[in-house]
């Protein structure tokens, strides 16, 4: 077994000996930030840990945040290869929770398909980690559940696979060795389709007859040369709701809403709402159309943290959203996710490649600073951001964003 590594901000300077640093520096510095990644240990556009630190190198990352569905078994690898790289790792999670009674009412949070159910991340959590059994044995009970899901849909994916090769088969102990680090998903499945369709058939020709009759007479639009475009074709034809290998999650595969909050508090992180914000055609969910009705929702949840994936929202909604938020003292935090199988650059940018503007990128690193305060201070012993300064919109904020500024140079400097 790989010994834990040791948290080096436990040997950092106090907190006062740090800040006196802090406040005399005239001006902050706006380092890179991307704070939500998915690693391999979920799913991931990266084929590793390698590719992931070379890019952000390249890119100029300095805080980067991992961000893997409902595990943390990813941080050991991640903060070992920050400390090579001298970056500064935020320690995050994600779940996706149900509010039973928006699913009854139809009402859409942050998943614009399917009422009630909501996703929330953890930030911030305490590296080495630990959850009491009654958390570990919750996050078990729901991987376990999405567990089952893929494996149905493994069995009927088979089940049309048999009368189209006589060798084409994928097994889910096999995506779990090829493919997956730790939780397998529905992506994983498409991308197992994906790279056996290469394996067995030869000929473009061949491919396209293949898919054709997989999807059941719908005809292939992806170039089968196109990784991503493949991947995603394959998910939405067989796997997505409509598709022949389509499985329904049991709604024991989703948390309350207040015991995803209660397991990241447990571990020591702030919980954080992932704002879906504009799609495409400019469309809102039911709940983020009115920015004062989302205020005082996540209000009553105590939340005073959100985040954005800009690459999906237009410049201007965004700008106006965060100004928004910002006025209510919320720590705002910006990322790519990379869970889907498109490798794109890991410098933060808004729909269309449309970069962020100087405001945007100091509300990123901002938050960041915030974040990793909070680490620091828990790394310490000390309670970092805790509810009562959440629940009253992070009046220490200036505080924070001082401490994490110096707490992040040290640690990329060191």
């Amino acid at each position: 077994m790989t010994k834990t590594q040791h948290n080096i901000l436990k040997d950092f300077p106090e907190p006062d000996e740090l800040l006196m640093d802090g406040f005399r520096k005239p001006d902050l510095p706006v380092y890179k930030v991307n704070g939500h990644i998915h690693t391999p240990f979920s799913f991931s556009a990266f084929t590793g840990f390698d590719q992931i630190f070379r890019m952000a190198r390249q890119e100029e990352i300095r805080v980067l945040g991992i961000n893997d569905f409902y595990t943390m078994a990813g941080y050991q690898p991640f903060y070992q290869y920050c400390l090579k790289y001298k970056i500064f790792p935020l320690f995050n999670i994600e779940f996706i929770g149900l509010s039973a009674e928006d699913q009854r009412k139809g009402i859409r949070i942050n998943d614009p398909n399917n009422p009630g159910r909501i996703y929330l991340s953890g930030k911030g959590l305490n590296f080495p980690v630990t959850l009491s059994e009654q958390n570990v044995a919750r996050i078990d009970r729901v991987v376990k559940e999405n567990h089952k899901q893929v494996a149905r849909m493994i069995d009927k994916t088979n089940r049309l696979l048999e009368g189209l090769h006589p060798t084409f088969q994928i097994s889910m102990n096999e995506i779990r060795d090829r493919f997956a680090k730790e939780l397998v998903r529905e992506r994983h499945v498409a991308k197992a389709i994906r790279i056996t369709l290469h394996e067995k058939i030869q000929g473009k020709a061949e491919r396209y007859d293949f898919l054709r009759k997989l999807y059941r007479g719908t005809q292939p639009e992806a170039d089968p040369g196109s990784i991503a475009a493949l991947e995603n074709e394959i998910r939405s034809n067989l796997l997505k709701a409509g598709g022949s290998a389509f499985v329904p999650e049991n709604k024991k595969a989703f948390l309350p809403v207040e015991q995803v909050i209660q397991i990241i508090q447990d571990g020591g992180g702030i919980p954080c709402y992932p704002v879906l914000l504009d799609d495409i055609n400019g469309k809102f969910t039911d709940l983020e159309r009115d920015w004062y009705n989302l205020l005082e929702r996540l209000t009553s949840y105590h939340i005073s943290c959100i985040e954005l994936i800009p690459g999906r929202n237009n410049f201007h909604v965004l700008k106006d959203f965060i100004s928004f938020f910002s006025q209510h003292n919320f720590v705002i935090l910006f990322g790519t996710e990379h869970n889907t199988p498109d490798l794109l650059p890991l410098t933060v940018s808004c729909r269309n490649g449309i970069p962020l503007d100087e405001e945007m990128k100091r509300n990123s690193y901002e938050g960041a600073c915030i974040i990793a305060a909070h680490q620091y201070l828990k790394a310490k012993g000390e309670p970092g951001l805790i509810k009562a300064d959440a629940a009253a919109g992070i009046t220490k904020k200036e505080k924070f964003v001082a401490l994490g500024n110096e707490v992040i140079e040290k640690f990329i400097t060191q």
